[in-house]
């Protein structure tokens, strides 16, 4: 196990002890966006099927997977023990009666771990404590070697962005625009883990729905694109802008939106310091859209990692302070009242002693082509 591995044990076992689990079963789930957190804890990528990470307080830990996911991925890069079991929650909870374990973590009781294999853990006997929040906490500040890979995938989520903005014209279609950028992520080696996206409307605004980039979806003079892709390091980061036509009338709304996501990207970089929680780096940079008369209908920001979304979020009511060393996703989702325009602009920040530092170069503007 290298010193990286070690590390995240290392943090992710403090979190145990503070919660009093005598073990931890971490989900991963290729089927639902959720393989990061294996490849966090054992460095094997999920290509296909589901597996578990168990962390015992003391013992070793062991990657558990399905009889038939043998042969659906380089099982060589695990960098601790692994099982197989045609019920992998079987294996688990009798490990669990034999170790007399009380207290049984799991990340992804909700979203990730199947049905079959909670009755079977519970039926074990131990108490079974969701630990998702705790679990994202202890990696939510990110090592040296980690944002190395998060810068790795801002360089490639940035090119993507410039591919498509480059590609783009009025009367393209969604899916011959994007097709560049994904050719081009899956070459820099993202393989699978891009989740890419259009928000598309009128030659002068876009409305707030996200939209698959298909060959029927022809393009305006003013168009959005959501662009959220994990690098061969496998760390999630979002990065894009909105494109218009050259000498394209934007709404009204969408003028002032922009103007609101200036004053946010300022306050972003004032706010986002070790201390101040989420709700209050919520306030600072919502402050000039709620003040318009727009609100927000996606979430502010979120802590990005290996999994997509992870916790904390940027929001309302959420007092976890931020540290140093976190990287955060920001992409104020700003609608106008009518909901016909909204505009959606995403970026990759770290938290860092003076303040926030967004990790693309690209100015916070339109781009128009």
């Amino acid at each position: 196990m290298n010193a990286e591995l070690e590390r995240r044990f290392a943090n992710v076992r403090a979190a145990m002890a503070e919660h009093h689990l005598d073990a931890l079963v971490v989900s991963g789930s290729e089927y639902t966006g959720f393989e990061g957190a294996v490849t966090y804890l054992s460095g094997f990528q999920i290509v296909h099927r589901y597996a578990y990470v168990v962390v015992p307080a003391d013992g070793e830990p062991a990657v558990v997977f399905p009889t038939e996911a043998r042969y659906v991925g380089e099982h060589g890069t695990a960098q601790i023990e692994q099982a197989f079991h045609d019920r992998p929650g079987e294996h688990v909870a009798a490990r669990a009666r034999d170790a007399g374990w009380k207290r049984l973590g799991v990340y992804g009781l909700d979203y990730v771990m199947p049905v079959r294999d909670y009755r079977a853990l519970e039926a074990a006997g131990p108490e079974i404590v969701p630990f998702d929040v705790e679990f994202d906490l202890a990696r939510a500040v990110k090592s040296e070697a980690e944002l190395a890979s998060v810068r790795d995938s801002v360089r490639i989520n940035q090119r993507g962005f410039e591919i498509f903005l480059d590609t783009y014209a009025p009367g393209r279609t969604a899916a011959e625009v994007m097709s560049r950028a994904e050719e081009y992520f899956v070459a820099e080696g993202c393989g699978r883990l891009t989740m890419n996206m259009v928000l598309t409307g009128s030659d002068e605004l876009a409305r707030p729905e996200f939209k698959i980039a298909r060959r029927e979806e022809v393009l305006g003079a003013f168009v959005l694109p959501s662009l959220e892709i994990a690098g061969p390091g496998m760390h999630w980061v979002e990065v894009s802008r909105a494109i218009g036509a050259e000498g394209a009338t934007l709404s009204p709304d969408t003028e002032r939106m922009l103007e609101a996501y200036l004053e946010y990207f300022d306050a972003a970089r004032r706010a986002m310091r070790p201390g101040v929680t989420c709700h209050d780096l919520h306030t600072a940079v919502s402050s000039g859209f709620l003040e318009r008369g727009y609100h927000l209908g996606h979430v502010t920001g979120h802590s990005i990692g290996m999994t997509m979304i992870e916790f904390p979020k940027i929001g309302e009511g959420v007092e976890t302070e931020l540290r140093e060393g976190m990287v955060l996703s920001m992409h104020p989702h700003a609608i106008a009242a009518s909901g016909e325009g909204c505009l959606y602009m995403q970026e990759t920040w770290l938290v860092t002693a003076g303040g926030g530092e967004p990790l693309s170069t690209l100015p916070m503007q339109v781009f128009l082509v």
